[in-house]
């Protein structure tokens, strides 16, 4: 029988401290009752020698030394889950908020599952086809990959993660072997309706499940919301062998919860005063997804951040760019243009994309026709600032045709609409009629077998 304790040590912001605490364990699950009859939960955070202390997941807002009980449960945050869970929308830590009824199931799950053994994984190599252009043909999203969007505020980051989930073609998926788990962190209320609306008039909310942690809502709520997420989205790629696209946004908010939460335990500060923990805390996050030898499901995951005042460089990014398979970097200066999606091509990549395109996936000339855009439009950079120097009058006649094609890639190629659809031909037909503005003798990344197939006859 467990014991009921009656009087806590300290209240300190979101956490409460107990003393003279014997066999409990880190992360379990606390049960708190005020006098009133309210019921809160929260758990274990820290350990020390018999000194226990517990983030509440409701607030301590009302609560004093004297006035609540604490039981220990014994176990740690577990979901109930079954398939029913698709179309239904839950808060940070997987209690139902669309006002239905609560999940009924004989399995609960940890919602702090472990990163997927190296050795168990499959490697990613299936083409998924967003129809968007710039990412299909230049930093293709894979398949089972970790590709994050990094973005700032006010860009049109999750106008862009909308349209990949209406979107997203993944071989072998239809629409009963295929989910969407949508985790949010932080959002603003009308961000949350927004996505909410745009699902439900894209006939797709039927088949994504959503877990909201808004911006008024606890912030030790916001820790868990990922691992929910994550939790759904394995049971349904593992157990039921679905392929599950997992959008977590905004992956910023969250380390500002953890930075939040570390300060308060009285941790000592690492980069910006940020856990020295930010790295393997969110490798647990972003290695949860990928395949499993022997499993036929698959969850591929798009993580968002906000990059503060646009640095790519901040610990936040810094470290998702070393855990994740590449970026896609959303570019301000194409948002003030009113180019959508604004994405910055120079700095974006996908580290699997070699595996997953060429003649089995896509097209044969897909890699060369890749490599050569990237190599040009550096060559747009270059000659931009140099008619910035001298004017665009006294650039030779090659510079100018570089300066075309610089234009007509980011209006034709980067730029289409919110609700604009290619297909991966289109994508390339496009390049090939853009590049043809080069002369041949410019495009030194193509075969010359490859140019004589789709150059020929297309010049603008």
């Amino acid at each position: 029988m467990r014991k009921e304790y009656l009087k806590l040590e300290k209240v300190e912001g979101p956490l409460i401290v107990l003393s003279n605490i014997e066999n409990v364990a880190y992360d379990e699950m606390v049960h708190i009752k005020l006098d009133n009859g309210e019921l809160r939960r929260g758990k274990v955070i820290k350990i020390d020698g018999k000194n226990v202390v517990v983030q509440v997941f409701e607030g301590t807002a009302g609560i004093s030394t004297h006035n609540a009980s604490v039981k220990f449960t014994g176990e740690p945050l577990k979901l109930p889950l079954t398939k029913d869970v698709l179309g239904r929308t839950f808060n940070g830590i997987g209690e139902p908020i669309d006002g239905a009824y609560q999940i009924i199931s004989q399995n609960k799950y940890n919602v702090n599952g472990r990163p997927i053994n190296p050795v168990a994984r499959k490697y990613p190599r299936n083409f998924i086809q967003t129809g968007i252009s710039s990412i299909d043909a230049l930093m293709t999203l894979i398949r089972g990959q970790k590709l994050p969007i990094f973005s700032g505020n006010g860009i049109a980051h999750n106008e862009l993660a909308v349209q990949i989930v209406k979107q997203a073609k993944i071989e072998g998926a239809n629409s009963d072997n295929f989910a969407v788990v949508f985790g949010a962190m932080g959002v603003r209320h009308d961000d949350a309706s927004y996505f909410m609306q745009s699902f439900e008039a894209a006939g797709v909310l039927d088949h994504v499940v959503m877990y909201l942690n808004l911006a008024d809502d606890p912030i030790t709520e916001r820790i868990s919301t990922p691992r929910c997420a994550l939790t759904a989205a394995e049971y349904l790629a593992f157990e039921h062998d679905m392929h599950v696209l997992v959008i977590l946004t905004d992956m910023t908010s969250y380390s500002e919860a953890l930075r939040e939460m570390s300060s308060t335990r009285g941790e000592v500060p690492s980069r910006k005063g940020y856990p020295g923990y930010l790295y393997s805390d969110l490798s647990t996050i972003y290695e949860r997804a990928g395949m499993i030898e022997g499993k036929e499901g698959s969850i591929t995951l798009i993580p968002i951040l906000t990059m503060p005042n646009d640095d790519i460089t901040h610990p936040i990014p810094d470290l998702t760019g070393f855990i994740t398979e590449g970026q896609i970097v959303l570019n301000r200066e194409l948002n003030q243009k009113g180019i959508y999606p604004p994405i910055s091509i120079l700095p974006s990549l996908s580290r699997l994309m070699k595996d997953g395109i060429g003649a089995e996936y896509t097209r044969e000339d897909h890699a060369e026709l890749s490599n050569q855009i990237f190599s040009s439009y550096s060559k747009v950079q270059d000659v931009r600032s140099l008619a910035q120097i001298i004017g665009e009058d006294d650039l030779g006649e090659v510079d100018k045709l570089y300066l075309k094609f610089g234009r007509m890639f980011e209006e034709k190629f980067v730029a289409q609409g919110y609700s604009e659809n290619r297909s991966i031909t289109e994508t390339l037909d496009l390049g090939w009629r853009l590049l043809s503005v080069l002369p041949k003798s410019e495009l030194d990344r193509l075969k010359p077998e490859l140019i004589e197939k789709y150059y020929k006859g297309k010049k603008e």
